[in-house]
């Protein structure tokens, strides 16, 4: 199993220089992915502008948005051109994970109607790729990915998220669920893709919230509880998740893999860049 870190862009008191830092300290240990989050309404970064800083600062390392939502902006071929643009630059890099969203302000806050998100994402997906691989009234459009296209990610664990995935993506991901309850995810996955005629296998992937050293846990609390505070008494479970320590991040790792992921990211909830170097020792082999 591949291990990704996060960009702390959603966490209180970052700044670019500590976003730059954690893109290069992620590199130089040798971690896969560097993973973003996407919330409008709320004190953080934009994705896309996060993953084009990290790509000025990379040279290897794949840079993933862990998950876009899509359906809340204007333009599938605005977007596209945008997400083209961050995978010409890093040399064919990005990897698009895109989710239908459960935040109804971001939808209100953009103009964007929330109540057909899903249908709207699907014909998204559909224009993006026509972007990326120069079909009809899109061929004018460039950059062009290096690769040709980009590869996608769905995620979500409604019975339509699963079937978009196995529509339009090489992979599903999972942004709330445990190791657990993490097989049953996989059989689900690997039935849509068989039902969609597919023979290759998904590729799965997942997240997980990390805050080591002295008062990691406290520190990661008060942030889980803001940045879910719109989900109520639930945002507690999300704190009550994150890990805290050394030992337990190595469980956390091998359950993980044993369930069946091929990729864990791992946020940090804190802005240090020195929590990559925590995380790098805990995981190293």
């Amino acid at each position: 199993m591949e291990i990704g870190i996060g960009l702390p862009t959603t966490v209180p008191g970052v700044d670019g220089r500590a976003l730059v830092e954690v893109a290069r300290r992620a590199e130089q240990y040798g971690f896969a992915s560097l993973g973003v989050l996407d919330r409008l309404v709320y004190d953080c970064y934009d994705p896309l502008v996060a993953l084009a800083l990290a790509a000025g600062v990379t040279e290897r390392i794949r840079l993933a948005t862990t998950i876009l939502l899509a359906a809340y902006r204007d333009s599938a071929a605005v977007l596209a051109k945008q997400l083209a643009s961050i995978d010409h630059a890093s040399g064919g890099r990005l990897v698009v994970g895109v989710a239908a969203g459960g935040r109804e302000d971001d939808f209100l806050a953009s103009g964007a109607r929330y109540t057909n998100r899903g249908r709207r994402l699907d014909a998204m997906l559909t224009e993006m790729r026509q972007v990326w691989t120069g079909q009809g009234r899109f061929a004018g459009i460039g950059p062009r990915p290096p690769r040709g296209d980009i590869p996608l990610l769905v995620g979500g664990h409604s019975e339509a998220a699963m079937r978009r995935a196995a529509r339009h993506a090489v992979g599903w991901i999972a942004g709330g669920s445990s190791a657990t309850a993490y097989p049953e995810l996989v059989r689900r996955a690997k039935q849509e893709w068989a039902a969609a005629g597919r023979t290759d296998t998904p590729r799965m992937v997942s997240l997980s919230y990390v805050c080591l050293g002295p008062d990691g846990r406290e520190r990661a609390g008060r942030y889980l509880r803001d940045y879910y505070s719109y989900i109520g008494p639930k945002a507690e479970r999300a704190a009550a998740g994150v890990i805290a320590d050394e030992g337990r991040l190595r469980e956390v790792v091998d359950e993980w893999a044993a369930a069946g992921c091929d990729e864990l990211l791992l946020f940090p909830c804190t802005a240090d860049p020195e929590q990559v170097d925590l995380i790098a020792k805990a995981v190293s082999p």
